[in-house]
């Protein structure tokens, strides 16, 4: 029946096909655990959440279910089609083959036109039924795309803080994800969060904090006519202010006394205006402008916080649809938080007209909020800890950039040309917004480079791009892979950094076949904005100036590496006029603090342990008489900003990290010597200075460092290896390089 041999994910196609509606889920025989399971294109299982079915796969023609650790929980023993055309799949416990589930394909819902107004005819057909409509994006998915991860990071404990929305969290998500534990302390206007949470503050992974709308406004605006009176609106605010000052201190006790990740949710505006008059709505006396006001001050706050970030769940509350979640059609205009029927008695109380179910009038949609409440969670998580994080985007030209064909569609004697508007244009913007968040971009296209670039005003209307945008640009006919592979070595960052779009199936197969490690889209232009802009891997956790500069370093590095090609070595150290300025980082308020968390967690070559540093731990280093050594490069050619870091306690480097953009310079033995002084400065007489290094996978560049420095190398401890310089030596000092 499954007639695909093997199917892991796009861009293969399956028959018959699977990815395509929803399935009713549970065992043989028995009721449906949930009838909204989906097979999702990219592997996943959505519209059901449990730890034993998160993934699926075809192996030899037999569908695969697999757990949240990627053991296989179901497989496939039969399918077949039932008279009304549903597809019907039995599935086994591999370990239990007794136990059996079935998944029954679900068909799509009529319209009450579509329904027969006359006595049903006999059942058609298979070949009859119409194939399942297509149900789209979860609202999950579609808020928080997953098509650019690539590792699977477990959130093993959060802690929970706030109101009775929070409450609902706690409930709910604690039974839809049974892999993380959550941990709850209720919050409200008189409350006062213990000195310690439920478990060692070091244990969480985050913390996600909710202030209760109701507490901040007060009770007073619930007597509407009072926004009738002169100055009650500007009491409200100002009072307002007050309160998310004070509950907003309270609440990140555990962030400024430990460092903990804190994410706070920001408030749900109310569905419609409250103003008293048509003229007044958007006006100060509108509670919905009011909550945006408090919303942007919210904002504002929690940006004054270090290791904080706000979470925009009134957008997410938008996109799904407030109608289907907000408990103001009900509730108080103040209340924010979401509507179930659970305020009434059930029927204990006698009434002449019993109340129907409440989703009867406004359905719900808690269970698709809820999953994407948590998505927006583990995303923000995800970006902070930059994991999988992109560093460049490769676009190619043809049906990519634009519709068609430049040679073929867009000849001057071929008038009309293709349309630029819609996905086109999009892509253009989106372009911009990644080089704002420091992500390079680049071309990479089979075509003839002189023809573009003279035809590119022609195509590019209006003149949103040029090819200047582009840090690289590859356009001839050399295979894909290997112009990519060119791209990684100008930027100096691996291919798993990258991410290709290019509408031709058998161009991307080919790049993922020779450069496994990058990722590859662009099938479906209607997704390839979103999933740019909105994926946790091209979003950044804060703009350091070294990520605003990213774009000119690379173009001044590229200019430098064809300068150094015309030299003999030593005459072109010499030219750089190189210098190197450092600066002591002795606190997590400093402004190099960020950037340089940045640099240590994404740096892999030149990192002599590997080591990944949270926030938490970093702060904790500093307060036990560890330094933390930064240094910026800068030569005639660009500034590079800050690109190294040195970890530094009692008598030991204990981890060195430079970017590979400045590598071969002799900066690092440079800095080296810099480290030695400061370690020694604070001592009397002759002192060892030792270091040690971790080989990885990755960080050969950095493995003789010291040796090149003038330390000698003694017996290992662990596997880990071993430095020192003697007390009466001096390290190697490169003469062409300049302290700042």
């Amino acid at each position: 029946m499954i007639e695909t041999k093997d199917f892991q994910g796009p861009p293969k196609n399956i028959s018959p096909p699977l990815t395509e509606g929803t399935w009713s889920f549970g065992p043989l025989g028995d009721f449906f655990l949930t009838e909204s399971f989906i097979l999702s294109p990219n592997g996943k299982i959505d519209g059901y959440h449990h730890h034993n079915e998160r993934s699926w796969r075809i192996e030899n023609y037999r569908l695969l279910i697999l757990g949240e650790d990627g053991s296989l929980m179901w497989r496939s023993i039969e399918a077949f089609r039932d008279p009304e055309g549903r597809i019907n799949i039995i599935l086994e416990h591999p370990s239990a083959p007794e136990t059996r589930f079935i998944l029954k394909q679900n068909l799509p819902q009529l319209s009450p036109e579509q329904h027969p107004q006359t006595v049903a005819e006999p059942a058609p057909s298979p070949e009859a039924v119409p194939s399942p409509l297509p149900t789209g994006l979860s609202d999950a998915e579609f808020l928080f795309p997953s098509d650019l991860e690539v590792t699977n990071v477990k959130v093993g404990k959060v802690l929970l803080v706030g109101s009775c929305l929070t409450a609902l969290y706690h409930e709910q998500l604690q039974t839809r994800h049974p892999e993380t534990t959550f941990d709850y302390i209720p919050y409200n206007f008189v409350s006062v969060l213990p000195e310690a949470p439920p478990s060692p503050v070091l244990d969480y992974d985050f913390q996600y904090l909710q202030i209760p709308l109701r507490s901040v406004l007060s009770d007073r605006v619930i007597w509407g006519f009072r926004f009738n009176e002169e100055g009650f609106t500007k009491t409200i605010l100002q009072d307002a202010y007050s309160i998310i000052d004070a509950m907003l201190s309270s609440a990140m006790i555990y962030n400024e006394r430990h460092g903990l990740l804190t994410f706070v949710s920001n408030f749900i505006v109310p569905q419609m205006s409250t103003a008293s008059s048509m003229y007044e709505r958007g006006s100060n006396n509108d509670l919905a402008t009011i909550v945006q006001r408090l919303n942007d001050y919210l904002n504002e706050k929690v940006a004054s916080y270090k290791n904080a970030y706000l979470l925009n769940v009134d957008a997410v509350a938008s996109t799904i649809g407030k109608r289907y979640i907000l408990d103001d059609l009900v509730y108080f205009y103040s209340h924010g938080a979401v509507t179930y029927q659970d305020w009434d008695d059930f029927g204990s109380i006698a009434r002449n007209e019993p109340i129907p179910p409440l989703e009867t009038v406004y359905p719900v949609k808690k269970d698709a909020f809820l999953d994407a409440i948590f998505r927006q969670m583990v995303t923000a998580y995800r970006t902070t800890k930059q994991v999988d994080q992109v560093k460049a985007v490769v676009f190619d030209l043809d049906n990519t950039l634009w519709r068609g064909q430049i040679a073929e569609h867009y000849r001057p004697e071929a008038q009309p040309w293709p349309r630029t508007d819609g996905w086109p244009l999009g892509i253009w913007e989106a372009i911009h917004y990644l080089r704002a968040r420091g992500i390079l971009v680049a071309i990479c296209s089979k075509n003839d480079y002189e023809y573009v670039k003279n035809r590119w005003d022609d195509v590019i209307e209006p003149k949103l791009i040029s090819l200047d945008d582009f840090s690289s640009v590859k356009i001839n006919w050399t295979p894909k892979a290997q112009n990519i592979s060119e791209i990684c070595k100008e930027f100096n960052i691996k291919p798993k950094s990258v991410v290709f779009v290019d509408d031709n199936p058998v161009e991307r197969a080919a790049v993922a076949s020779a450069l496994p490690d990058v990722r590859v889209i662009g099938g479906n232009p209607y997704l390839t904005r979103r999933i740019l802009l909105w994926s946790a891997e091209t979003q950044i956790a804060r703009m350091t100036e070294e990520s605003g500069k990213r774009e000119e370093m690379i173009r001044g590095q590229i200019e430098r590496e064809e300068t150094r090609s015309t030299m003999d070595r030593s005459e072109f150290l010499a030219s750089l006029h190189c210098e190197v300025s450092f600066i002591n980082i002795t606190s997590t308020d400093q402004p190099e603090f960020g950037r340089a968390l940045e640099l240590t967690n994404k740096t892999n070559q030149f990192n002599t342990n590997g080591q990944r540093w949270s926030f938490e731990n970093i702060a904790d280093f500093l307060k036990t008489d560890g330094k933390i050594l930064a240094f910026k490069v800068k030569d005639k050619f660009t500034e590079y900003g800050l690109v190294g870091v040195l970890y530094l306690k009692g008598t030991e480097i204990t981890q060195y990290v430079m970017s590979c953009r400045v590598l071969g310079m002799e900066v690092e033995e440079f800095v080296v010597a810099e480290a030695v002084k400061l370690l020694r400065s604070a001592r009397t007489g002759e002192t060892d200075i030792t270091a040690t290094i971790k080989e990885t996978p990755d960080n050969t560049p950095c493995r003789e460092v010291y040796l090149r420095a003038g330390f000698r190398e003694i017996a290992p401890q662990d596997g880990v290896r071993q430095f020192i310089l003697d007390g009466d030596e001096v390290p190697m000092m490169p003469l062409h390089i300049k302290k700042a």
